[in-house]
């Protein structure tokens, strides 16, 4: 099963041609981890893909995914501690910042759930 990670704007939500190719991959049932972005910047929360995606009616270049929750971690999972850790080294959230959407391997999703168990 597929993972990704999703992230939320405060404001608003926009994504460049990178994050649209993503979403054209995502389908239904894939789980996301929820990133918050502004002051935060942490993994908060897990989320499953509900529809596959469909075309932006505000932009028909792009597409949607919907999404419902899961379950918010147990603790948030810093960008901070992420980038201090060498396993995150080559992941997209370190190395392009400004990514909305990306693809998270096996390997780092298990990683994220055991950091957001730590206290």
């Amino acid at each position: 099963m597929p993972f990704w990670l999703f992230k939320q704007e405060p404001d608003c939500y926009s994504t460049n041609a990178l994050a649209q190719k993503h979403m054209r991959s995502i389908g239904t049932g894939d789980k996301v981890l929820f990133y918050h972005t502004g002051e935060e910047k942490a993994i908060v929360g897990i989320m499953r893909v509900i529809g596959d995606p469909t075309p932006n009616p505000e932009n028909e270049k792009q597409v949607q995914v919907m999404v419902g929750p899961v379950k918010r971690l147990p603790r948030p999972v810093t960008l901070a501690e992420i980038k201090a850790d060498a396993d995150f080294a080559d992941w997209e959230l370190v190395r392009i910042s400004r990514l909305s959407v990306m693809p998270v391997s096996a390997a780092i999703w298990k990683k994220i759930e055991l950091m957001a168990k730590k206290k």
